[in-house]
Parts: structure tokens; C-alpha cells; sequence
């Protein structure tokens, strides 16, 4: 049983109750999500607004829902605290031990520097390491894209709510359990938020930072937790398994941002990309294709031109971005020769010469115990023709039909002290959409979806083990700018995945999670904040299953919360 559990664990393809959240180093600057004004950056600043971790919600799933009835006509000074559907980071019981890592307040991009040391009292094998960040901001600021590493090893990759004049609050939490490794020895530590701060844009960013660690049964942990030097990989000679980590994300402001909106050089809109709106994160050795993915649409709370949306209920992923994981286990015995291997990660369809995109790197290592050295070599490497369409049909609402998507096979083996291990991994991509628009882009709305199918199987000694996880994303939305001045924003997005597991052909685990958001906000633009009359009703419903069941459902009308149902 001890080889399904690690690879689960490990390559993180069977789905947790709580998902995978933060790592890896950031090598490029962080940039602010969005550098230009929005709705709720060019208008008067907002009302008291405070987000609930990502992780772990400021209501109790079983609170009682509260009467529409309650809800106000329209948003006024003051509204219910952010919070999500997802249930909170499981924490055991026991001793446990809380090191601060970072205490800052950011006005620019100056990065918060200082030093990690272990925790006392609770040894340096743990059942469980939880991140939790506080943060609080008042005035008039836009969202923030940030990070926090330690030892050059990214552990978070967070966004930020947009303040109220009196001033918000917000945490986030999440399980970093796998980087076990490099918080067993004081590291250096780096953050940063970036920020401006002038007379317009008012918010300073006051933020904590904190590891609780957890002693008791210790969890299975990669050996070792590896950052790129200058480009390049170097693994120890024994490792059996290799693992990449990448948080891809477009920010800055510019159209990467909004990538899954983009169309040909040819059509008449404002954002515009030489392909169009397909998008692949790619994994490179050594110069060869070792991995393929599509990245999730993130929305920012500053998305879709109408803060009202997100004010109660973020987008999935929008406060912990979550990391495309790559299994490089079949290049492990091209790895273990002790020498650096070049390790590059691009994105197609993004513009030569354009910037846009954060792709920080990550390399988890399980290694031998048995033996010091391990050979191998790539076995196969199979590369489907990479489709990418974008289809612009002119009118009087203006089209692009996009239809993309890739196949990627690569086999390894490597000899191991208990014997050789063949590790075979294919990926398939897809996405379609339409993208439809008016002149002066006065309606603007896209029907999209992604998919992304892995199948990782294990082969050595004794059953081979297999598999398979579904990732689909969607997003369903139309603004809509009337001659009145009022812009209507209808929603919806979806971040789902199953995964199973069978061993000789006979099932072993399996697991799903369903996160949905739907929004419908409406406002007056142009005009101060006490004349645009503001209404919106958003909805998050999180589901998952596994051994247990979760099932939690969000309602806000007007910014007041209407319903909090739990059904397991």
C-alpha cells in the first residue's frame, strides 16, 4: 500500500479535502494585478469590506441562513465579510508550535526581508504545517498580486481584496505540509506584496505571516524541495521521483491578465494577442517537451470591470493560487547524473516580447533510501500536433471561435534499490470558446472551457499503478453597458476535477471537487460611489467528495449574506 499512498501524496493527483496551495520561487518581480483603473479604483472608495481565508471561512458551515428578507434594496456604507465555500485546512490534535516568518506593511515593491528559524518544542518531523496570513488595508487601493518564500522556496502566491475607507480585514490559510524540508533549517525570507501608494491610492498593505507546526504521527514529505539556479536543476543522484510545481499567472494589468479574452491582430477589440486566446504552460529539460497544462482563468476581485461581484464571494483561486503540477519522474534517470539540466517554462499563445505572466518553479524530490546513486532513461517522448484556431467572424456583434489543444506522452524508467520502475505519464488539453462583442465593446462576453486530462501509471514491483484526474475549467460571462451609464455583469465560473486510482486493475481511491460561482451585479458608472446605486446577488457552492463528504452553498444579496447551508 505504501506506493499508491506516496504518489498520491507526492504528485498530488488524487484530490485532498483541503487542495494544494502556495510553493514555489518567484524569480520575476511581482507585479500589481491590475496597473490601470477600474470601476472601483476611479470612483469613490469603497465601504468596509474584510475577507475570510480561502481556506478556512469566517462562518461556521452550519450557521444559519438568514432571510433574504433582510437584505437591503442596494449596497450601502457597509456589507458581510468576504468569505468562500471551501472548508478550512484540517489541523490535528496535540501540541503544536506557531513561528512568526514575516510582519511588514507595503507601500511599494521594496520586498520584506528577514530570517526563518525553526520552531522549538515540536521537533522536525511534523503531522502538519499550516500557513496563515493576516493582512489589513484601508483607503482606496487596487488588488495585489504577492508572494511569500522561504529559503528561495515560494510557500504562497496570494492576491488581495480591494479596501474600504474604514479599512478591511482578511486571512488565508493553507496546508504546506510538503515543504517540510526546508523549514527544518533557519532561511532566509522574502515577501512582497507590490504596491503604490501616492495621494490617490491610499491603502498601505499591513500583513503577517505565520507557520503552525504540528507534532504527532509525521506525514509522508518529499525529500528534498529544490529551486531553479539560474535556470537549471540539479537533483540529488538518487531520486526516484520528480516533481514541478509552476504558479502560472497573468497579471499586471495588461491583456495577459484577461488572456482568455484576447483575439487576432484582425479584430476590432482592445485586447489582442497574434493567436488569439489559447493558452498552454509548457515544462521544458534540456531543451524536450517533459510536461504540458492549461492554466486556470483566475479572476481578480478587480475582474470583470465591477468590484460588486467579488466584495462578499471571490472567484475560485483568487486569494490562493493554486500550482500546475508536473510529474517529471520519467526524466529521473536523465536527472540523476549529478549535472545541471535546463529547465524552462513558457507560455504558448502569449506575444513574443510580451510580458504578462509569473512563472515561478518548484521541484519536489522523493529519493532512494536504499542506494546513492539511481540510472535510468526517457523511454519514450510523444508529441501530438498542437492545435490553436481562432476564428473572427465580423458583424454587428463580432465573433472569435477558438479551438485549441495538445497530447503529450513520456515514459522513464529508473533502476532502484527495489527494482526498476517504469513511470509512464500522458496529458491531453482542450479548450474551446466563443467570444462575442459589439462595437465600442458596449456588450462584451465569452462561453468558455478547458479541459485537462492526466494519466500517470507506475509500474515495478508488484501491481501497476494508475492514475487518472479530469480537471475542467469554466467560465460563462457578459458586462453589458447601457446608454443609462448602468454596466450589468452576469457570471459564472467553475474550477472542477476528478481523480481515481486502481492497482492491478482493481480500484483503490478515488476523489472529486466541484467550485462554483455565479454573480450578477449591476451599478451606475461614472458618477460617486453614493449615487451608483449598487445591487448584486452572488452564490458559491463548494462540493467534494472522498472519504467523507463535503457540501457547502453561499448566497449574498446585496452584500448581506442570505444563506449558509451545509448538506453532509
Amino acid at each position: 500500500m505504501k506506493r499508491p499512498v506516496i504518489m498520491s501524496m507526492f504528485a498530488g493527483l488524487l484530490l485532498a479535502a483541503s487542495t494544494l496551495l502556495g510553493a514555489a520561487p518567484a524569480p520575476a518581480a511581482t507585479v500589481p494585478v491590475a496597473d490601470r483603473p477600474s470601476p472601483a479604483s476611479t470612483a469613490s472608495p469603497a465601504s468596509t469590506t474584510s475577507v475570510a481565508s480561502t481556506a478556512s471561512a469566517a462562518d461556521s458551515a452550519s450557521a444559519p441562513a438568514v432571510q433574504s428578507g433582510d437584505a437591503p434594496a442596494e449596497f450601502g456604507s457597509d456589507w458581510h465579510d468576504p468569505l468562500t465555500a471551501a472548508p478550512p485546512v484540517g489541523r490535528p490534535s496535540g501540541k503544536s508550535c506557531e513561528v512568526t516568518v514575516a510582519e511588514a506593511q507595503f507601500r511599494d515593491f521594496t520586498p520584506y526581508t528577514g530570517t526563518y528559524t525553526p520552531p522549538k518544542g515540536c521537533g522536525d518531523r511534523w503531522s502538519k504545517v499550516v500557513l496563515r496570513l493576516e493582512g489589513k488595508v484601508k483607503g482606496r487601493q487596487f488588488d495585489r498580486l504577492g508572494y511569500l518564500h522561504v529559503g528561495g522556496v515560494e510557500i504562497l502566491r496570494t492576491s488581495t481584496p480591494e479596501p474600504s475607507p474604514d479599512g478591511i480585514e482578511w486571512s488565508v490559510e493553507t496546508d504546506v505540509t510538503r515543504y517540510s524540508d526546508t523549514f527544518r533549517r533557519s532561511q532566509d525570507v522574502e515577501m512582497l506584496i507590490g504596491n503604490v501608494v501616492d495621494d490617490t491610492y491610499t491603502g498601505v498593505l499591513d500583513v503577517k505571516a505565520t507557520l503552525t507546526f504540528y507534532t504527532g504521527r509525521p506525514a509522508v514529505t518529499p525529500d528534498r524541495v529544490l529551486t531553479l539556479q539560474d535556470g537549471t536543476l540539479t537533483t540529488p543522484r538518487n531520486s526516484e521521483r520528480v516533481i514541478a510545481e509552476v504558479y502560472a499567472t497573468g497579471s499586471g494589468g495588461g491583456c495577459e491578465e484577461v488572456w482568455y479574452m484576447t483575439v487576432p491582430d484582425e479584430a476590432s477589440y482592445s485586447c489582442k494577442a497574434a493567436g488569439g486566446a489559447y493558452r498552454e504552460v509548457q515544462i521544458k529539460v534540456d531543451g524536450r517537451l517533459a510536461g504540458i497544462a492549461e492554466p486556470f482563468p483566475t479572476v481578480w476581485t478587480g475582474g470583470w470591470s465591477n468590484p460588486f461581484l467579488w466584495y462578499v464571494i471571490p472567484g475560485p483561486r483568487a486569494f490562493a493560487v493554486r500550482p500546475i503540477e508536473y510529474d517529471l519522474t520519467p526524466f529521473a534517470g536523465v536527472l540523476d547524473d549529478g549535472r545541471p539540466h535546463r529547465i524552462d517554462v513558457s507560455v504558448v499563445g502569449v506575444p513574443e516580447g510580451q510580458s504578462g505572466w509569473s512563472l515561478p518553479v518548484n521541484v519536489l524530490v522523493r529519493q532512494d533510501p536504499g542506494r546513492a546513486r539511481v540510472s535510468g532513461g526517457l523511454v519514450r517522448a510523444e508529441e501530438g500536433d498542437l492545435t490553436d484556431s481562432a476564428t473572427y467572424t465580423p458583424g454587428s456583434e463580432h465573433r472569435v471561435d477558438t479551438v485549441g489543444g495538445h497530447r503529450l506522452t513520456v515514459a522513464g524508467y529508473v533502476d532502484t534499490s527495489h527494482g526498476r520502475v517504469l513511470t509512464t505519464v500522458g496529458r491531453e488539453l482542450a479548450n474551446t470558446s466563443t467570444h462575442r462583442w459589439t462595437e465600442g465593446e458596449d456588450t462584451d462576453g465569452i462561453e468558455a472551457r478547458w479541459t485537462d486530462d492526466e494519466v500517470v501509471t507506475v509500474d515495478g514491483r508488484g501491481p501497476a499503478t494508475t492514475t487518472r484526474t479530469r480537471r475542467t475549467y469554466t467560465m460563462d460571462g457578459t458586462t453589458t453597458l447601457g446608454a443609462d451609464g448602468r454596466l450589468r455583469t452576469v457570471l459564472t465560473l467553475g474550477d472542477r476535477a476528478a481523480a481515481n486510482e486502481d492497482s492491478g486493475g482493481r480500484p483503490t481511491a478515488w476523489s472529486w471537487l466541484d467550485d462554483t460561482y455565479t454573480g450578477d451585479a449591476t451599478y451606475t458608472t461614472g458618477v460617486p460611489r453614493d449615487q451608483r446605486h449598487a445591487v448584486a446577488t452572488t452564490s458559491e457552492r463548494y462540493r467534494h467528495g472522498s472519504a467523507g463528504c463535503y457540501d457547502r452553498s453561499l448566497v449574498t444579496v446585496q452584500g448581506t449574506l442570505t444563506r449558509d447551508r451545509a448538506r453532509c
